[in-house]
């Protein structure tokens, strides 16, 4: 692997890193499958654009976008809980709905930012080289983001939320009101997924309806990764865990991506091919680790 592709894919790990984050909250935390963060994702990166070129300053862009994936999150929470559809299903509802919101917003199925003042701006005047600059930004917005998780899940109301995945009886019997606890969980996990895209589509220069297709998948796959090389006990960890996952994953995709053996290359139509294994291969090393560990001591 070349020096620029390393960092190409540490920075995708910490820019998609916040989806995963998000991800980690409604999977692991709240035990709600969601469905929504791929509509989600393009989304942020929708509000961002539009409001870029309408002369909205990067940042506030940012801002609105995270406060459009809120809402989001907040309608598949609003009819899991208070219409009593199914959470698989309420999420799926919502998706499909962000794909025209989406095209709606930007007016087009896609919008580019070339010429218009980015995030990254102020780095590159500071002297940062533009092939560093994301990285630092978006490892920087990473860091932070987990450790006002880590707090936030310390929290009385993040307290709720683990209670509320863990046990739903018992934290209700305490008199906390799950309903609103899911409703922002997911809501907070959704405007996380949309700042990820929010940021992406300001690296990448554009925005397209598209760009959130399989983000569930990659989620997903970059949580159990972590989980699996880093473990996931306690509070803090997990949530290390799913950022370090998703560097691990994008540095395990970029690797196989340039895979060559004789003839046959990998190309970016396996995308998908590549992720099944690596969450298999994920899913089952704790079982053969347990295996072997057994018979060693036996």
């Amino acid at each position: 692997m070349s020096y620029y592709a390393f960092i190409g894919a540490v920075e995708s790990g910490f820019v998609y890193g916040l989806m995963v984050l998000g991800v980690y909250l409604t999977f692991r935390v709240l035990d709600f499958p969601d469905l929504t963060v791929d509509g989600s994702l393009p989304l942020g990166a929708a509000v961002a654009s539009v409001a870029i070129t309408a002369g909205v300053p990067p940042y506030i862009a940012i801002i609105l976008a995270m406060g459009a994936g809120f809402l989001a999150g907040m309608v598949t929470g609003i009819l899991n809980t208070k219409f009593k559809i199914l959470h698989l299903l309420a999420s799926i509802l919502t998706m499909i709905a962000l794909y025209s919101v989406n095209i709606r917003i930007m007016g087009r199925p896609n919008m580019t930012l070339l010429g218009k003042p980015t995030v990254l701006d102020p780095l590159e005047a500071l002297g940062i080289p533009s092939s560093l600059a994301p990285l630092t930004l978006f490892g920087t917005i990473a860091i932070i983001v987990v450790c006002g998780l880590i707090w936030l899940l310390h929290t009385e109301w993040g307290q709720a939320m683990l209670a509320t995945g863990d046990n739903p009886q018992m934290i209700t019997s305490q008199g906390v009101d799950t309903n609103i606890v899911i409703i922002l969980g997911v809501g907070l996990s959704n405007a996380l997924v949309a700042l990820s895209g929010a940021l992406v589509c300001q690296s990448q220069g554009a925005a397209d309806v598209n760009m959130g297709v399989g983000t569930i998948v990659a989620g997903l796959a970059s949580v159990i990764v972590g989980e699996t090389v880093f473990g996931h006990r306690g509070v803090a960890r997990p949530l290390i865990a799913a950022l370090l996952g998703s560097i691990v994953y994008r540095l395990a995709i970029a690797l196989a991506l340039g895979l060559e053996l004789g003839a046959f290359s990998v190309t970016p139509s396996d995308l998908n091919l590549i992720t099944a294994i690596l969450v298999v291969v994920a899913l089952v090393s704790p079982q053969i680790k347990a295996k072997v560990m057994s018979r060693a001591h036996s």
